[in-house]
C-alpha cells in the first residue's frame, strides 16, 4: 500500500461538477493498493498517518498531529502510484491491484482512519474521473509504502 500524505488548509474531491467531499485543515491522502496488500498493511498505514507529527505547535514547531490540531482528512484512491516506468515512457499499471482487492482494501482503509480520528473521513469516488484540489499547507508532504517500513 502506497500512501502520499498531504498537509493542507483545505481539500476537496468534485466529479461531474459536483463537490462529493471537501476538509479543512488536515490531510489529503492519495491511496495507492498492490496486489499483495493485506488488512495488516491498512493497520500499520493508519496508525502511522493518525499520529504523524507535521502540524506546528504554539512554537511553529511541527510536533502535532492531526487529533491534537482537530483536523480532518480526505482519502482519494489513486492506482496510478504503482506505475511501472522502467520500460519505454507509457507507464504500466501491473502492480496496481484488482478492483475486488483495491475497493475492499480501500473501504477498509477509511473506516479504520475514521475510527482512529473518531470523526468521518471524506472520500473520492473509486473508479470516479475526479478532480482533486487542495491548498498544500508548508507544502509538507509525505510518502509512505507497507512494504518499505524500515
Amino acid at each position: 500500500m502506497r500512501a502520499v500524505i498531504q498537509r493542507v488548509s483545505r481539500a476537496r474531491v468534485t466529479i461531474n461538477g459536483q463537490v462529493k467531499s471537501a476538509i479543512g485543515q488536515g490531510f489529503l491522502i492519495l491511496l495507492g493498493v498492490c496486489e499483495e496488500d493485506t488488512p495488516v498493511d491498512v493497520e500499520w498505514l493508519v496508525k502511522k498517518i493518525s499520529m504523524l507529527r507535521v502540524f506546528d505547535d504554539e512554537n511553529g514547531v511541527m510536533n502535532c498531529d492531526i487529533h491534537s490540531i482537530n483536523g480532518e482528512a480526505l482519502v482519494v484512491s489513486q492506482f496510478t502510484l504503482f506505475a511501472s516506468y522502467k520500460k519505454g515512457n507509457r507507464p504500466s499499471w501491473f502492480r496496481a491491484a484488482r478492483h475486488e482487492i483495491s475497493v475492499p482494501l480501500y473501504e477498509e482503509f477509511c473506516t479504520c482512519l475514521s475510527e482512529a480520528l473518531g470523526k468521518p473521513v471524506g472520500t473520492g469516488e473509486f473508479g470516479a474521473e475526479m478532480k482533486v484540489e487542495l491548498i498544500n499547507d508548508g507544502p509538507v508532504t509525505i510518502c509512505m509504502d507497507t512494504k518499505n517500513k524500515e
